[in-house]
């Protein structure tokens, strides 16, 4: 599949370019389909009329959440404490750190940016774990590191979304690298 670099999208109005459209149906009967309805209410409903943060709040509603899990990098401390007290509104919220247990990146010989002081790890299984005995009905990635983000989505047992994704450079605005012509060049190369 090439999707990206096709031009028509006719699969918009209903063709099935492989022909395994039953197929893939079958997968959504055998328990994908409370959330495909609530994504596809809250997309019918506030089309283009609602930011991400108050679509994932309409989201668990729809879902009937309770308990919202928050892991968050350092970095975005800040953000994170605006976004729970956003959320604290709604749900019971749990909210992890990245460097949660302090553990040495010395610990598992992992590379350093200072190699002269001490440096936490970042520690998306102890995110993970400990969102898990909370038992929290959906957790949110809050700008967690390239790879950590996928451990902490393999290792939460609750479905997890991504509000915000880590961009040092650009201001946690990754797609800023498509929008800009001297990104597209610099990529391009």
């Amino acid at each position: 599949m090439k999707c990206a670099s096709c031009t028509k999208k006719d699969c918009f109005n209903g063709k099935d370019c492989l022909e395994n459209r039953e197929e893939i149906k079958e997968l959504y009967r055998e328990g994908e389909s409370d959330l495909l309805k609530a994504s596809s209410a809250i997309e019918a409903r506030y089309y283009m009329e609602k930011t991400r943060i108050e679509e994932v709040i309409l989201f668990s509603k729809e879902m009937n959440y309770k308990k919202i899990g928050m892991a968050f990098c350092v970095g975005l401390e800040q953000e994170a404490h605006q976004i729970q007290k956003i959320f604290k509104k709604h749900f019971k919220v749990y909210s992890v750190c990245c460097k949660v247990c302090g553990i040495d990146k010395a610990d598992f010989k992992l590379e350093q940016i200072d190699k002269k002081s001490y440096e936490s790890m970042c520690n998306p299984l102890g995110q993970a774990s400990i969102l898990n005995e909370k038992n929290t009905d959906l957790n949110i990635i809050i700008g967690l590191c390239i790879g950590h983000d996928i451990l902490f989505t393999r290792h939460s047992e609750a479905p997890v979304t991504t509000l915000v994704v880590k961009d040092r450079v650009l201001t946690h605005n990754p797609l800023g690298a498509v929008y800009s012509k001297y990104y597209q060049n610099k990529l391009n190369k």
